[in-house]
């Protein structure tokens, strides 16, 4: 018999409950658009049901964050991923991709305790999984594009939030 290494590594990733998340916000946004409804009623309906229903599985925090922030923030998320679509337009990508696309731009847009590199990345990941071949080199190259101006978006949102001086003292 011959003798195996003592610590063989998967063959598969080890996916991490940020990553689950995201893929199970991609389900729910998913069927929210393929049922026509509001996603963020979807989520309240999931959470409710998990509570009572041991049979489905809890929503994880970050699945409620992405799926509410995609839904409250979806005229921006669509027009900027619509502005780096070249020669396509929104409603001709395969749904997968729209709601892997939304939930980048949301994090790149608005997780500040998630870096670039990771949204993209997760994305690209998230394409491998669940879409066709073409998709994570497609989404690689769209996400690439928001990127550079994300940083700009974040500091005008920061600086929206920020306290104003009152003028008066």
């Amino acid at each position: 018999m011959a003798d195996q290494p003592a610590e063989k590594k998967p063959a598969f990733k080890k996916l991490g409950a940020r990553h689950k998340a995201r893929r199970r916000a991609v389900d729910l946004l998913f069927e929210a658009e393929a049922r026509d409804i509001d996603p963020a009623d979807l989520i309240d309906d999931r959470i409710e049901l998990s509570a009572s229903d041991q049979a489905v599985a809890p929503v994880h925090a970050y699945t409620r964050t992405l799926v509410e922030g995609v839904a409250d923030d979806l005229d921006r998320v669509d027009g900027t991923i619509e502005s780096y679509l070249q020669d396509w337009t929104l409603s001709r990508l395969p749904a997968v991709d729209r709601a892997i696309l939304r939930i980048a731009v949301w994090e790149l847009f608005h997780a500040n305790d998630v870096p670039p590199v990771v949204a993209v990345d997760e994305a690209v990941e998230l394409a491998k999984e669940l879409s066709t071949d073409d998709s994570p080199s497609f989404i690689n190259g769209v996400l690439g594009q928001v990127v550079l101006v994300a940083p700009q978006v974040r500091a005008a949102a920061a600086a929206t939030r920020a306290p104003r001086p009152d003028p008066e003292q």
